[in-house]
């Protein structure tokens, strides 16, 4: 675990807002008995309203340390992605699908570029729906919209909530990660739920929450975990959630393709037993550790994404998988590299810095290997050709 004093501090305010949420995440605490899993942590610590990180003010999405953010995005490092993207949304559109939709729009930048490029496509959609329920963040997209791509801007609208009914193509990019997991921990050959509960006043440790487990009978494991091998001690994770929400968009999806794009694996790398330590991760300005506790409100929790579990919760719900690939060769599948490769070499001041922002969306030791894409149809033709997925497509490993 990473020191606190090794970490940029909170301003006062900051600080303020985060022990206003300490007090709601402990008051849920006390109303559930003295414990409660921590998916609901992770949810509150996220999502409260007003206070949660996604809720509330922080700056999130940015370059570094210095504009007040904790992670950069694809989309945040050059507008090849978006374009990239747009050329596999492009023949899409053109099957009477004028629609997209975003989730996990962040500062809006995915959704001003991914505008502009279809538009250079000749694929501009009637209309851009971006699911956010923050109000922050919407300001922040609004803004972004109005600088990037004004002539454009009027074509989004905002959701606060899943239509019944939607045809045309869908995207979320780092969305499904930031969704509340359920913890499981394996010690002494026994299956626990990991779960939050207040630290003990004068016990070492700067913060008020602590994790707790507690003994679970075999028929309450969930299936993924219980199948891990071996009895060594492990952590690990669930994802309800966001299968939950799979479900949601496969009951939604009339007709078109979704795609999402995330950091994970399928389940037989995820449930690994040799992947004891889980993947749950914080980032704090631009910093990653392991402490959920460090901050709440102020830093992001994420985990990797089981994508087999994403895959057969949306086949539930009637979707069909088109392609399951590494973010690099679905990129490279889709053209970034041609894309990149009409800017002009000889002009190192406008190419070697998006060549370097290419570069790590595809390298191995950067986003490459690590993200993968998914993507799902719905009456659309079976042999509808995706480039993104025309080499190097692992859907059999779901």
């Amino acid at each position: 675990m990473q020191k606190v004093a090794s970490l940029p501090l909170p301003s006062a305010d900051a600080l303020d807002a985060s022990a206003a949420l300490s007090t709601c995440i402990g008051d849920a605490i006390d109303a559930a008995g003295g414990w409660i899993g921590f998916d609901r942590y992770m949810a509150l610590a996220l999502y409260a309203p007003r206070l949660g990180y996604y809720s509330g003010g922080a700056a999130k999405f940015g370059r570094d340390v210095r504009d007040g953010s904790d992670f950069i995005t694809a989309p945040e490092l050059t507008p090849f992605f978006a374009r990239t993207l747009a050329r596999q949304f492009a023949p899409l559109m053109g099957m009477d699908l004028p629609r997209v939709m975003e989730f996990g729009a962040g500062t809006g930048r995915l959704a001003a570029d991914l505008l502009l490029a279809l538009d250079d496509e000749g694929a501009l959609p009637d209309t851009y729906q971006i699911v956010e329920l923050s109000g922050e963040l919407r300001q922040r997209q609004q803004e972004t919209l109005a600088a990037r791509a004004p002539h454009l801007a009027d074509r989004v609208q905002w959701l606060d909530e899943l239509p019944v009914r939607f045809e045309g193509v869908i995207v979320g990019n780092e969305v499904l990660d930031a969704m509340p997991v359920r913890l499981f921990a394996r010690h002494g050959g026994r299956w626990h739920e990991r779960g939050v509960a207040h630290r003990i006043v004068g016990s070492a440790g700067p913060h008020a929450f602590t994790f707790e487990d507690r003994t679970l009978p075999d028929a309450a494991v969930p299936e993924a975990v219980r199948a891990m091998p071996g009895d060594h001690d492990v952590v690990t994770e669930t994802h309800a959630e966001a299968e939950g929400f799979a479900r949601a968009v496969g009951a939604m999806l009339a007709r078109g393709a979704a795609f999402f794009i995330d950091y994970g694996f399928p389940a037989a790398e995820y449930y690994h037993p040799q992947r004891a330590g889980g993947t749950l991760m914080c980032h704090y300005r631009h910093h990653s550790h392991t402490d959920p506790f460090l901050y709440p409100g102020l830093q992001d929790i994420t985990a990797h994404v089981n994508f087999s579990g994403i895959a057969h919760a949306a086949v539930d719900a009637g979707l069909a998988v088109a392609g399951f690939a590494s973010q690099a060769r679905f990129l490279m599948n889709a053209g970034i590299t041609e894309l990149l490769m009409e800017l002009d070499p000889s002009d190192a001041g406008a190419f070697l810095p998006q060549a370097n922002a290419v570069q790590k969306l595809l390298s191995e030791a950067e986003m490459g290997e690590l993200f993968k894409v998914i993507a799902f149809t719905h009456d659309l033709d079976a042999a509808l050709p995706l480039a993104g997925f025309a080499r190097g497509d692992r859907s059999h490993a779901l």
